[in-house]
């Protein structure tokens, strides 16, 4: 078996901490960076994006899998997410499917695609399974949908954690919302996990913690004053105020040129009151189990400092 990977997103969050792990564990890894960066030992680097098809088909040459971590996560349109995301894993399925023998493909997707119609973002990630789901033909194909990833290196979800430490929980969209949260760890493990199973794992799967029924603004505050010994008081932010704040932010992102984060996109994810994960059908499929539950991770100094 070869042990050549192709990775996409290499310098992000979660393609950072998943680089590190296949090298550590004897993988050798092919990289996509847009700038160019210094091979190693471990890491071919290759300049180029989702956009360029010669890049890609020398990234997924002769390789045992394909891992796609990259994507777009903010934006102000949705023609930029739709191209990012949708278009850009079918530019990638599509020169996978050239190679013989074909790779095993992993989408690192998200549970927002879910509820594609609650945002941009949402519905392109929802757009990009469906092409792998479509266009990989008898290449083995796999789908995980991470719920919130956290971890060392987070930069989403490490504010809210910081001003929880502060004795303050920015709780957006009221009492009624559950939702669920992975640390970096356990993704990472799992995506081990299918990467050295002998016989490929095929389908589309959720991925949390394993807490069961998620957690609540209430539960998440608790937690951090039992780990922290220190009261933590909840902040709730109207629905309608956050959404104003979205809406300047965006027509100042057109008028500025950035890529926002806050849209009225964001807002309809924050504030859907299901996010909660089955972890059963992975736990089925793969020999993996989430490890760390937030309380151990709160008292981690690199969460919050990293």
């Amino acid at each position: 078996m070869s042990r050549l990977v192709a990775l996409t997103g290499a310098s992000g969050f979660i393609g950072g901490a998943l680089l590190r792990a296949l090298s550590e564990n004897g993988w050798r890894v092919r990289a996509l960076s847009r700038r160019p960066r210094k091979n190693s030992a471990a890491v071919e680097w290759l300049c180029g994006d989702l956009d360029d098809k010669d890049a890609l088909a020398q990234l997924v040459k002769e390789v045992f899998a394909v891992i796609h971590c990259a994507g777009a996560v903010r934006g102000k349109s949705e023609a930029f997410f739709n191209h990012t995301n949708a278009e850009g894993t079918a530019r990638l399925v599509e020169a996978s499917v050239q190679q013989s023998p074909q790779p095993r493909l992993l989408l690192i997707s998200s549970l927002a695609a879910r509820a594609p119609q609650l945002s941009w973002y949402a519905a392109s990630k929802r757009m990009a399974e469906q092409t792998v789901i479509d266009r990989a033909n008898a290449m083995p194909w796999t789908v995980f949908r991470p719920t919130a990833v956290y971890g060392p290196g987070d930069k989403e979800l490490r504010p809210m954690f910081n001003a929880m430490r502060l004795g303050l929980l920015p709780a957006v969209g009221g009492s009624g919302i559950r939702f669920s949260l992975l640390h970096i760890k356990d993704l990472v493990a799992a995506i081990m996990c299918w990467i050295s199973t002998t016989v490929p794992v095929t389908g589309v799967f959720e991925l949390d913690d394993g807490t069961a029924g998620g957690y609540d603004w209430c539960s998440l505050g608790r937690i951090a004053e039992q780990v922290w010994q220190r009261p933590v008081r909840t902040i709730s932010i109207p629905r309608f105020v956050l959404s104003i704040f979205a809406n300047m932010n965006l027509y100042l992102s057109r008028l500025c040129r950035y890529e926002p984060m806050l849209t009225p996109g964001k807002v309809r994810e924050l504030t859907h009151p299901d996010w909660i994960c089955d972890n059963t059908p992975l736990l089925q499929a793969l020999a993996w189990q989430p490890r760390v539950k937030l309380r151990d991770a709160l008292q981690e100094t690199a969460l919050l400092h990293a």
